[in-house]
């Protein structure tokens, strides 16, 4: 049997995410963000093409590193302004029964107790349904907000998050019993306290010595995706990531990356076919592939290209408005997203990338792909994708919402469908078991199923 494609719909609770300018468009509809109504019928409509999972981008912080001023992010709408991604989920999940949620949380900048409240709430309201994508932040506006005096440096964000997750795992997966909940009318006992344990966390980062506030939810751990493809953040996504974004140029880069993962989740002890890695792609379908290409004109005519360098600029800690047009792209390190400056470098080593060029390809779809077609050219093409690189899935960014969202769901499923390529009706359970897990929750060698708390403190 072929295999199957997954297939996640990647927006952001913002007028722009990843074709700046795109909210001129006449058919966008992407200024009723503030409306929960539009966010509710875009979950139904993804519900109705049986899309795994509406993932959901932030940041905390405003893209100023073009022109070393935000002014340019303000005029475009690029990211900004934007809004808290986690609010919207109950009512999304109110008005589905299937759809899951991956939202984008940074570990650099709230405190894991707390959010672990969050996402224990949230895992109740939509049923297991909840997703966490792990970030560790690149903007270094978002760190100057919360009173640093700047953003850490790249690695030892990762040494931070490490022991974020020991905690909120330790919250998560051992303060409460699975019997602590007795809701015993009789007696007036609701939870049994000898069945609630306080984590005692001492540690170079965090001090969390009590317990948990919320009672086991279905999934104790949400899924957990990871974006990470700089060296160590592939160390870490080998470790603790179920399912792994990625935003690869070419097939080229992306069967590397793809490759690569493997290896680092066997080496770190897990099958290395547990965990799945979706590509960035923006795919605009229409009936012909003359429509879907007039389609991309139009597009192009509002797309913006300051608003592209604008977001490559904050991906790479690159300011773009002082070179050159002709200048070219060096691969070179940086303290916001490494990876991103890598996987163009790497797309062709024997093509060298201009500003002028990487501007042109940024403005739809940001630093993924885009494909262009009837419903059989771009199944043609993702089935391409998925054979010869490996990868497992996409993550489908929007260049007119809903507009491409809908041709995703109304054209293009069906024909994965027809080849045997797309799930025809969701699998039961938590989001976990319907992306494959064998239980609700996390299972061993993950070391979220194999946190332990430590020995009690001895009472003086």
């Amino acid at each position: 049997m072929a295999q199957q494609i997954r297939l996640n719909a990647f927006t952001m609770n913002s007028v722009g995410h990843l074709s700046p300018g795109l909210w001129r468009h006449p058919r966008d509809e992407s200024r009723r963000y503030l409306d929960l109504d539009y966010w509710i019928e875009l979950a139904q409509t993804l519900e109705r093409g049986l899309i795994d999972a509406v993932f959901l981008a932030d940041v905390l912080g405003v893209y100023d590193v073009y022109g070393g001023s935000r002014d340019a992010a303000l005029r475009g709408g690029v990211q900004v302004p934007v809004n808290d991604p986690l609010q919207l989920i109950p009512a999304m999940a109110a008005a589905t029964e299937h759809l899951g949620f991956g939202v984008t949380a940074s570990v650099s900048f709230e405190h894991p107790y707390p959010f672990a409240r969050r996402m224990s709430t949230l895992d109740h309201l939509t049923n297991g349904r909840i997703g966490w994508n792990i970030v560790t932040s690149y903007l270094n506006s978002g760190a100057l907000n919360l009173g640093v005096s700047g953003q850490e440096a790249h690695d030892r964000r990762y040494e931070i998050a490490e022991e974020y997750l020991e905690v909120v795992y330790k919250l998560w997966q051992a303060s409460w019993d699975d019997d602590a909940v007795v809701a015993d009318a009789e007696s007036g006992v609701y939870a049994d306290p000898e069945r609630v344990r306080p984590i005692r966390h001492e540690g170079e980062f965090f001090r969390v010595p009590g317990i948990h506030l919320s009672e086991p939810s279905p999934q104790r751990t949400p899924f957990l995706f990871q974006a990470g493809a700089s060296a160590r953040g592939l160390a870490f996504a080998a470790k603790h990531a179920e399912n792994v974004f990625v935003a690869a140029p070419s097939k080229a880069v992306l069967a590397r990356q793809v490759a690569g993962l493997r290896e680092a989740v066997f080496a770190a002890g897990r099958d290395a076919a547990s965990v799945a890695v979706i590509n960035q792609q923006t795919v605009i379908v229409a009936e012909t592939n003359a429509e879907a290409r007039r389609r991309l004109d139009e597009y192009l005519e509002v797309a913006s290209r300051v608003g592209a360098l604008t977001l490559m600029s904050g991906w790479t800690g690159i300011d773009f408005s002082a070179l050159d047009d002709d200048a070219v792209l060096r691969d070179q390190d940086s303290n916001a997203i490494q990876s991103v400056v890598k996987a163009f470098s790497a797309a062709d080593p024997d093509r060298e990338w201009t500003v002028r060029e990487i501007a042109e390809y940024a403005r739809i779809g940001g630093d993924g792909p885009v494909i262009a077609g009837s419903p059989e050219t771009v199944a043609d093409a993702l089935e391409e994708w998925v054979d010869e690189t490996g990868v497992d899935g996409f993550n489908l960014a929007a260049a007119a919402v809903p507009e491409t969202f809908e041709g995703v769901v109304d054209l293009l499923v069906p024909e994965l469908q027809r080849r045997g390529r797309y799930q025809t009706a969701y699998r039961p359970g938590t989001l976990r078991e319907k992306l494959g897990g064998a239980s609700a929750r996390p299972s061993a060698p993950h070391p979220a199923a194999l946190i332990a708390l430590d020995e009690p403190v001895p009472a003086v």
